[in-house]
């Protein structure tokens, strides 16, 4: 694994990797120990053109190539991932102090887009539509955009890097990839690493290890990407949004969600407590579709309270090294300090403490708060850590009413023995996604995966993903001889 931090701590541009030429470095640490993995000089605004560049030019090759060609880069991949699994496994782990948990449930996630991105290739078909005028054939062409720009978190890097990556590369385009800071390994290099061992051409991904202090909006404001797609904060993505928009250059953004689960009072106790405390505290809390907060049925609130609690005591917190440990270390000291002034302010306003971490460097224990006070603004806004809110409620329509209480609309999940009850209580929810009697965590190939609201614009996965990284050009064709009326 430590031949992975430092072999990849590159640039990789045009098919060549090699050292950013900025005046400073990134230093990329364990979150756990603190441990320096990697130092990496950041690439320059002029990298990034050249990156971009080089993109261009690869692409034009890479459209023309049978589809079966490029699929089979793409099993190349897989069969790479598969053989490379527990390097990648441990680099999650070191990068981002991933729990072994999480790092296979990313890494089984990916294994399943890269199949998905197999398929891509041979997704991008063409449709002859009818015409009003006698003698024309109206031919609808799926193209590749060009060019794609990605943005990637440090949160699930490795997956949510390679998916829109090797979505974008199967459908004909080429990539220029921009990891997190804290996670350029395992968000970036990794992932370019294995596309060239998997024979794709020079040139069509391009990593750039860099920093908006380097490079400001130069990534998103280049003229050569028509689409960029980013996983983050809403802030960012709003300010992406504004600048891509004044160039009419097509945006993905996956943003920001506060999403809940929710227990009716004919719920599987139980059930719902293993639910809620996976769907609150997998990967340290770090999770866009993460429940921050469980709305519960005052009729069962004291049964499920009493056992979520329970269950959260058990909660080992430590060394993600250690296959024991479920709570690892957050990304940074700024997440931690975060959190914990997140659960000052809910306890200042009036909250009840039912557990209360402690926060030593980088680990944060589990909280779980009650009582919160309905016009706190932690009940409104993500947060990136693990801190579960327990918000009871009286029947369904007040239940409705405080998850919609919210500027974000990703995910969520509702539990009830009556399934055709959760489903209409579903339909009433203003998020992207819902989920039925399961946790609120969930990502497939084949679903649009995307939110309302604050959480962003487009999707990903499956027939969206078409609509993300192609266009239709309308060509026609007139059989015979048009009449002109001068």
């Amino acid at each position: 694994m430590s031949s992975c931090f430092t072999d990849l701590a590159q640039q990789f541009i045009d098919g060549e990797w090699r050292p950013g030429t900025g005046s400073w470095d990134i230093i990329d640490f364990n979150p756990y120990d603190g441990e320096k993995l990697a130092s990496i000089t950041i690439a320059t605004v002029d990298e990034v053109d050249q990156a971009y560049r080089a993109a261009a030019r690869a692409h034009r090759q890479w459209a023309t190539i049978n589809p079966y060609s490029r699929r089979a880069v793409f099993d190349s991949a897989l069969r790479l991932l598969e053989e490379r699994e527990e390097e990648i496994l441990q680099a999650i782990i070191a990068e981002l102090g991933g729990t072994y948990v999480k790092a296979g449930f990313e890494i089984n996630l990916a294994k399943e887009f890269l199949r998905e991105a197999a398929h891509l290739t041979l997704r991008s078909e063409g449709r002859i539509l009818p015409s009003p005028i006698e003698g024309k054939e109206n031919r609808l062409y799926r193209v590749p955009v060009g060019v794609v720009g990605v943005i990637s978190p440090f949160n699930s890097p490795f997956l949510l890097s390679l998916k829109p990556v090797s979505a974008a590369l199967a459908l004909g385009n080429a990539v220029v990839l921009k990891p997190h800071e804290d996670s350029p390994i395992v968000g970036g290099t990794l992932i370019a690493k294995l596309f060239e061992d998997a024979g794709l051409p020079a040139g069509l991904l391009n990593v750039v290890v860099t920093d908006i202090a380097e490079i400001g909006d130069a990534f998103i404001e280049h003229p050569i990407p028509k689409v960029i797609t980013f996983t983050g904060s809403d802030k960012v993505g709003r300010h992406i949004a504004t600048v891509c928009a004044a160039q009419l250059k097509r945006t993905v953004l996956e943003l920001g969600g506060n999403s809940a689960l929710v227990v009716l009072d004919d719920a599987d106790i139980d059930y719902a407590v293993d639910a809620a405390v996976f769907s609150r505290y997998v990967d340290q809390g770090q999770v866009c579709m993460a429940a921050n907060r469980v709305l519960v049925d005052r009729s069962v609130a004291a049964e499920f309270t009493e056992k979520f609690v329970a269950k959260v005591r058990t909660l080992k917190t430590g060394d993600p090294r250690d296959p024991r440990t479920v709570i690892g270390p957050v990304i940074n000291s700024l997440q931690a300090n975060a959190i914990s002034a997140a659960v000052d302010q809910a306890v200042a306003e009036g909250a009840t403490v039912l557990v209360r971490g402690a926060t030593t460097d980088n680990l944060v224990e589990p909280s779980v708060l009650t009582d919160v006070p309905s016009d706190s603004s932690l009940l409104h806004k993500e947060i990136f850590g693990p801190v579960a809110l327990l918000v009871p409620f009286d029947g369904e329509e007040e239940a409705i009413r405080i998850v919609n209480d919210t500027p974000y609309g990703l995910s969520g999940a509702v539990h009830t023995a009556d399934v055709e009850r959760g489903v209409a209580f579903a339909q009433q929810v203003d998020t992207g996604m819902f989920h039925v009697n399961d946790g609120t965590i969930h990502d497939e190939p084949l679903i649009p995966f995307g939110g309302e609201k604050n959480s962003g614009i487009g999707r990903l996965n499956g027939e969206t993903t078409l609509d993300a990284f192609t266009t239709l050009r309308w060509i026609s064709v007139q059989h015979g001889r048009s009449a002109f009326p001068f």
